[in-house]
């Protein structure tokens, strides 16, 4: 899976770029809605536009932020820990598995708090994404795209179970909810459970090297003296938390546990102590600005951010595909 980068190690101006666009982006977004805030109504103190600032648009730039830094991270974990580029919590049914979770939780623990459902959630998306890893093992013939397909046809076959559970019980509005990424909800008091995944986004840069050098085989790993299977488990743990509490928030968040991994690593290479600060701050500025357009397309209606990143994602993985196919691997 080691690939050259093409652009040399991360510098810190990249990172230093990188964070002042997503600062200017930032603040820009919070001026971006149908109700009134201003930076004069601001800085003039208007108990309103005070109030829609802390209540609403604060709380919905941090959750964008969280949910893109998150899934990015956990996408780059399990492309490394799996040793293929096309496997991400969508492509390996952890984000099916996690919605299943949610249905399971709202129909026996429906008055119970929310953290019994993210937890919920996260217990069935570890069940899903270890189920994955059993197939994976099984899978005589490692085609690059067999395994993701295999992944994809897994998730389809959870989440048709997911429909007809969610039919039978007369969820399907409410499911359709779930699987539609959306931060118009977003208010103060309802995105703090992303929190979660910002803490484990953070183990897992503490596990960088840990996970790099898993990614290069269980037998050059065993060598070095690391625990492969402990190293693997901890990462597809990671992975599933962040992708299960992601659900639980916001809803599913597309394309970028694919997308932003691959661009990252095509630049920097496959170290993930230098590509996983770049990766976490890429995926933070592709919700972002798709958030931004989805709220500007049709202003003052919005688009769902879920259907914007569909759009993106989909083209830019066809232009990734056609453009780095050679890099990948895949000719």
């Amino acid at each position: 899976m080691t690939r050259r980068p093409l652009s040399g190690r991360l510098r810190a101006w990249h990172l230093v770029a990188g964070t002042a666009l997503l600062a200017v982006l930032a603040a820009g977004s919070l001026f971006v809605g149908v109700s009134d805030l201003t930076p004069a109504g601001l800085l003039a103190g208007r108990p309103e536009e005070v109030r829609t600032l802390v209540e609403s648009r604060l709380p919905r730039l941090l959750a964008i932020l969280l949910a893109g830094t998150a899934m990015s991270v956990a996408g780059l974990v399990m492309m490394h820990l799996t040793g293929n580029r096309f496997v991400s919590p969508s492509t390996a049914g952890t984000t099916e598995s996690a919605t299943f979770g949610v249905l399971v939780a709202t129909l026996f623990a429906g008055g119970e708090a929310v953290i019994v459902k993210m937890v919920t959630a996260v217990a069935f998306a570890l069940l899903g994404t270890f189920f994955f890893m059993a197939i994976l093992r099984r899978l005589t013939f490692r085609d690059m795209i067999l395994v993701p397909l295999a992944g994809i046809m897994f998730g389809g076959v959870v989440g048709a179970a997911t429909t007809f559970v969610a039919y039978r019980a007369d969820l399907l509005q409410s499911l359709g909810a779930w699987t539609a990424g959306d931060f118009s909800g977003v208010l103060r008091g309802r995105y703090e459970l992303l929190w979660i995944a910002g803490a484990v986004t953070v183990l897992g840069y503490l596990y960088a090297d840990r996970f790099t050098v898993a990614g290069l085989g269980r037998g050059f790993a065993v060598n070095l003296g690391v625990r492969y299977d402990r190293v693997v488990n901890t990462g597809l743990v990671l992975a599933a938390a962040i992708t299960a509490v992601v659900v639980v928030t916001v809803g599913e968040v597309p394309f970028v546990s694919l997308i932003v991994p691959n661009l990252v690593t095509l630049a920097l290479g496959d170290n993930l102590r230098h590509a996983l600060p770049a990766t976490a701050l890429t995926g933070a500025l592709f919700v972002l600005l798709c958030d931004i357009a989805g709220r500007i397309i049709r202003f003052p209606y919005e688009i769902p951010v879920s259907t914007v990143l569909g759009v993106v994602g989909a083209a830019a993985f066809l232009a990734l595909l056609l453009g780095g196919g050679k890099r990948m691997g895949l000719r």
